[in-house]
């Protein structure tokens, strides 16, 4: 990679970390007491798919280890924003689900992030934000097939 395209990589990149450094804070900030980003981000998904997943796929999904998953979603059931059942196939697995609870913390949570998010948009320019969304996600998803 030449001088040039190196230098753009690295400011790009550093850009993107320090912004999801704090975009992360100003969210978390915001998030319903008890809850934490990992767990929005769940919740969000299961209410996203509207499926059942075992705790395999969604550390995948979050690029995750299985530990952790498996920690985070001990703590959304303890709170009773999961419900986690065995896999009636496959002994061996379990399914994960979001109860009407946790859809619930998850609405109160889109809800409480919303604004904070909106202002964000706004301060930056909606025109700006959907220039940059195409690019954004093109390099979300080259990134993903590298894993």
């Amino acid at each position: 990679m030449p001088d040039n395209a190196t230098s753009l990589a690295v400011s790009l990149f550093s850009e993107i970390l320090a912004v999801d450094q704090l975009a992360r804070a100003s969210v978390a900030k915001v998030l319903p007491k008890g809850m934490e980003l990992s767990h929005f981000s769940v919740l969000n998904h299961l209410a996203h798919s509207g499926a059942e997943r075992s705790p395999a796929q969604l550390a995948k999904t979050f690029h995750l280890t299985r530990g952790a998953m498996t920690n985070t979603l001990h703590k959304l059931e303890w709170a009773g924003w999961v419900h986690i059942r065995p896999d009636w196939d496959d002994a061996r697995r379990k399914m994960v689900s979001i109860s009407p609870s946790g859809l619930s913390a998850r609405d109160a949570a889109i809800a409480a992030i919303a604004p904070v998010i909106a202002e964000a948009v706004a301060k930056v320019g909606e025109e700006k934000v959907r220039i940059a969304l195409p690019v954004l996600r093109e390099m979300r998803l080259k990134l993903g097939q590298i894993d």
